[in-house]
């Protein structure tokens, strides 16, 4: 007889213990990877097939295409992945969301207490990080097989019940209409639950206890995969159109390819009952059908790896469809950081990896200020006032991404658990933003001196013009070095850095001391003399400012 109530607590409960098992699975995974999640995401690039592992590998790790698909959105969101990549990187994620149903499908749900037992101590008194997360997978594993013995026993009564039984012969999933209604109602309790992992565990609870069949649990995971798109619906509104697009890339292709599924639907599930040794239908002395999760983590595995690789050649075509459906209204504004949600809902790996990413783009546009400011140098009078103006925007443009920076990544480590390691590199990460914000205000100030100047009806000499535009082309190429550390991540560049600033030290001195000379030689008035002086000052700050800048990356190149 079925209590409706004690069955409700029971299910809910041991879900509550699977999803749990799933964060800490997450969390201890992303801990042990180490940079790989950074240098998955900072490898991308437009090569299709590059882009898919690297979806495949971060959702490996994570555990989550949800997780993947927000950071994905959050990433185009922001400007620093094209919409190819993004799509990519989805059908990637597609493929390892499929791993959890193979956790799903090793039957030691008995043994879940017993991994418990031998990973609770060690992930609470280890002082260890790597023995802590690694006994972490342990328990994770553990909570999740538990959850799923308690959400299987919950479900066990429904098998005997006339009334459920009922309705699953309506849901069988052997007719068209039955077929879709299933569908639609994994994808509906999956956009409910918002985590098709947890559908997915509750489908092959009801599945393993003999409450649905094969049919219909396979069915039920289709409709899982189009509702776990609903997040990054979500995540995108309010971002830009390319960040709408690759959210729209997702539910897209997921549809696409459970219609097509659809169209072939008994085939598929014959090929997948022939594939797998054991009979879905068996059951064993305990009433249990120790088979069918097996054969529901290989449809599941077979749906995903075959739609992607017979959707990677018409990648082009994907993205043409929904830059059509999704239509441009109005250009985004540029420079500010644009991430997706609460840092909160996100793990600390990837939220480090956006904020990599965005230094990146910080650096380039004061790499394009200080490249401006070496144009200033050479005296075009007509060019002056735009690249000023180009300088000024540059600036204004760093000054909020500095901000948002900051308040991201202090967000992000309040609400994640992190390692040293990440923890050590986030902080470098506010100090290097930091640092680039300083050197975009040297840059407008050097451009302001040169109002000053024009204002004023004053010029240098042409040696003063001379040691300045040679200091600048120095110090703009020290920048340029230490930038590559950003780039490449190379931990050996620290001598060469320190040398060289070194060296600038020196030559600033002798153009001070040359510019004493032209002063006592009363070649150079008083306003220009100050001029001069405070530009070379800003010189030589944007110098220092560099060699901060290289401090605070070589954090993470030595982690790396």
């Amino acid at each position: 007889m079925i209590e409706p109530f004690k069955m409700a607590y029971t299910a809910l409960g041991g879900l509550g213990v699977f999803i749990l098992g799933m964060k800490y699975l997450s969390d201890s995974l992303q801990m042990l990877s180490g940079g790989l999640i950074r240098r998955a995401i900072s490898s991308l690039t437009t090569n299709r097939i590059l882009a898919v592992l690297v979806g495949l590998t971060v959702t490996t790790f994570v555990q989550s295409s949800s997780i993947t698909t927000v950071m994905v959105v959050g990433l185009t969101n922001a400007g620093l992945m094209q919409l190819s990549q993004a799509i990519g990187v989805i059908l990637g994620a597609n493929i390892g969301t499929t791993i959890t149903g193979w956790i799903l499908a090793v039957n030691i749900g008995k043994y879940g207490l017993l991994l418990i037992a031998f990973g609770i101590f060690p992930m609470l008194f280890s002082k260890n990080e790597r023995v802590s997360a690694s006994a972490k997978v342990l328990v994770a594993l553990g909570l999740i097989f538990f959850g799923l013995e308690i959400m299987s026993g919950a479900f066990k009564p429904l098998r005997s019940h006339e009334g459920f039984m009922n309705l699953m012969l309506v849901l069988d999933a052997k007719t068209v209409l039955s077929l879709l209604g299933c569908v639609a109602i994994g994808c509906l309790m999956t956009m409910v639950v918002q985590s098709s992992s947890a559908m997915l565990g509750i489908t092959i609870a009801l599945a393993t206890t003999g409450a649905i069949p094969l049919h219909t649990a396979i069915a039920l995971v289709m409709g899982e995969n189009i509702g776990t798109t609903i997040t990054a619906q979500f995540a995108a509104i309010g971002g830009t159109v390319n960040a709408r697009r690759a959210a729209m890339a997702h539910s897209v292709f997921n549809v696409l390819g459970v219609l097509i599924i659809i169209t072939i639907f008994s085939p598929f599930v014959s090929l997948v009952e022939a594939l797998v040794p054991g009979a879905a239908a068996f059951v064993n002395s305990e009433g249990n059908r120790p088979y069918i999760a097996a054969h529901i983590a290989l449809a599941h595995s077979m749906f995903n790896v075959t739609a992607t690789l017979a959707m990677l050649p018409f990648l082009g075509y994907l993205a043409q469809l929904v830059t059509r459906m999704v239509v441009e209204k109005e250009v985004a504004a540029k420079g500010s950081f644009r991430y997706i949600g609460p840092p909160g809902s996100m793990p600390v790996a990837m939220g480090i990896s956006m904020v990599l990413a965005e230094l990146t783009q910080m650096q380039l546009r004061v790499h394009k200020a200080l490249r401006h400011v070496g144009s200033l140098l050479k005296r075009d009078l007509k060019s002056r006032e735009r690249f000023h103006r180009k300088v000024k925007e540059i600036e204004d443009q760093t000054d909020i991404m500095q901000h948002e920076i900051t308040t991201f990544i202090v967000t992000l480590m309040q609400a994640g658990k992190s390692s040293k390691e990440q923890s050590d590199r986030a902080y470098g990460y506010v100090r290097a933003a930091d640092e680039l914000e300083s050197i975009a205000d040297y840059a407008a100030s050097l451009c302001s001196y040169m109002k000053r100047l024009t204002k004023n009806e004053l010029d240098f000499s042409a040696d003063a013009w001379k040691d300045l535009s040679n200091f600048h082309q120095e110090v703009f190429a020290f920048f340029s070095l230490v930038c590559t550390a950003l780039r490449d991540e190379d931990a050996n560049i620290s001598r060469k850095v320190y040398n060289e600033a070194s060296r600038l030290n020196d030559l600033a001195d002798e153009i001070r001391k040359a510019h004493l000379d032209r002063m006592k030689a009363g070649s150079c008035g008083a306003l220009p003399a100050l001029t001069f002086s405070d530009m070379a000052v800003a010189l030589r700050r944007i110098k220092n400012h560099t060699v901060n800048l290289h401090e605070a990356l070589s954090v993470d190149a030595s982690g790396a």
